[in-house]
């Protein structure tokens, strides 16, 4: 990487994992510090105040991409993290479980993932794409494994509230590494302004190689949080109590970074990224079926381990692969609104994952939970065989700033 690459990966990466930590930290308490709230004995309310920040994120993330196309990726992501700031600073000073619910919806309002996404794009080459979003990728992994430590000790000082407030002091933050430390943004997409809403969207979804991506990262995120309604459980089934879970969760998430770094850069630059994708879905397929025998008899600490550490090792491949691959097909004039449709289903499939994922368990067990989920990575890897990887970029220069 150049130096300004390494400036845009690094900064963009800290704005995720500021943003990420904060959502990240409540969700562990979460239900437990909602019955507090009048109306927090009701688990339906409390269910659609944490699951209405993946609804309004997916609703909006296609308008935010678009408007990132047209009036600037930096000017987007200022404008969202303010009203991800306001959501939290809402949702500090709720007084019952409805405003909590409006202020969980109005934190998901700040959808700039697609942003974010496309103006790392704009600002590396082909050649280190993969890189510079494993790096975000990594942030997001390593902030659920932080926040997973930090929640139940932040939670005894502060309490909930007190959690929300530092959400929107993290987001203010993320206003400030904008504003001064991304490199300013290429001047290359406002030279390619698409024509409307309607001309950006027939573009990024008439390509089938951008459309399987948008059914993977769905299927990727929807069984992900499908995983962990049953996960906990097990774990105390096993003799770990939650609040040590941390004890299995971060040497699993650490330990899939060295795995990804060692496998997906040096396979990508031989070509033979297909085969890497492919192989990380197939793997994440065969994790569910293991959890569904394990779960059939009494799981012990060592086996979920292992079966955390294998699913990690493909969820990095995939979550550093794929909004490579999208930016890289995506045509130049349209890259927003192909990130914007490609976040809005990761926020759909996190949404959907919980819904879903908390039905089958409630109505079938955890069993037929993973049943589902192994035929979810079936149906995927069917869908993305066809696949083949983006084609090598024709120059090997820097992108310019403008």
């Amino acid at each position: 990487m150049t130096p300004q690459e390494r400036r845009s990966s690094a900064s963009l990466a800290f704005i995720f994992a500021l943003r990420m930590l904060g959502l990240f930290l409540v969700l562990p308490v979460f239900s437990l510090e909602a019955r507090n709230y009048p109306g927090g004995d009701d688990p339906a309310l409390v269910g659609l105040a944490m699951g209405i920040y993946g609804l309004t994120q997916g609703f909006l993330q296609i308008p935010f991409g678009v408007a990132s196309d047209r009036y600037g990726r930096k000017r987007v992501m200022v404008i969202g993290l303010g009203i991800f700031a306001l959501g939290s600073a809402m949702a500090a000073l709720a007084p019952t479980m409805a405003w909590l619910v409006a202020g969980r919806a109005l934190q998901g309002a700040g959808a700039i993932s697609a942003a974010v996404t496309a103006l790392l794009a704009d600002q590396t080459r082909d050649a280190v794409r993969t890189k510079a979003m494993a790096m975000v990728g990594a942030s997001i992994g390593l902030m659920f494994a932080v926040s997973l430590v930090l929640s139940p000790l932040l939670n005894a000082v502060f309490g909930l509230s007190g959690m929300f407030a530092l959400t929107a002091t993290l987001a203010i933050a993320g206003i400030a590494v904008v504003l001064w430390w991304v490199p300013q943004e290429p001047a290359k997409h406002a030279q390619h302004m698409p024509a409307s809403l309607g001309t950006s969207l027939v573009a990024v979804l008439r390509q089938a190689s951008l459309v399987r991506l948008y059914f993977g990262v769905f299927m990727l995120h929807a069984v992900q949080l499908a995983m962990w309604v049953a996960l906990p459980a097990m774990l105390v089934r096993a003799g770990l109590e939650k609040d040590h879970q941390w004890w299995v969760y971060l040497p699993a998430v650490l330990g899939s970074f060295f795995v990804m770094g060692a496998t997906l850069f040096p396979l990508e630059k031989r070509g033979y990224l297909r085969a890497v994708f492919l192989g990380s879905v197939g793997l994440i397929g065969l994790v569910q079926v293991g959890l569904m025998v394990v779960i059939s008899g009494v799981p012990t600490i060592t086996g979920l381990a292992l079966l955390l550490f294998v699913f990690f090792c493909g969820f990095n491949v995939l979550e550093a692969s794929q909004p490579s691959m999208a930016s890289r097909f995506a045509p130049v004039h349209a890259r927003g609104s192909a990130l914007g449709v490609y976040n809005s289903l990761q926020s759909l499939g996190f949404f959907t994952g919980g819904v879903v994922g908390g039905w089958l368990v409630k109505a079938y067990g955890p069993q037929v939970l993973f049943a589902v989920c192994a035929l979810a990575m079936v149906a995927w890897l069917l869908v993305a065989w066809p696949m083949q990887a983006p084609k090598a970029a024709t120059t090997t220069e820097p992108p310019k700033a403008g």
